[in-house]
């Protein structure tokens, strides 16, 4: 397990993918196959650039009941977290 700091707090995570330099659909893609793999609860860490990842991820977790528990903006790059259900 790892963790990631966000504003004061400190979430972990279980598994992280870098999609970085992939533009949609791959991001939500790669990030479907790597939740599958994690168990109930797990987060998975996952860093992108593509700026449509945003809306993207938002929706994935609305369509698939996965939890996005943050994102983060730095520069270009995306940083979510999200939650298996």
């Amino acid at each position: 397990m790892s963790e990631t700091i966000l504003e004061n707090d400190t979430i972990e995570f279980h598994k992280e993918l870098d999609a970085r330099g992939l533009n949609c659909p791959l991001p939500i893609l790669k990030a479907k196959k790597a939740l599958s793999e994690l168990q109930s609860g797990e987060v998975l860490r996952i860093m992108a650039t593509d700026p449509g990842s945003v809306r993207d991820f938002q929706a994935f977790s609305k369509q698939t009941g996965n939890t996005l528990l943050s994102h983060v903006q730095t520069g270009r790059e995306f940083v979510f977290l999200m939650q298996r259900k």
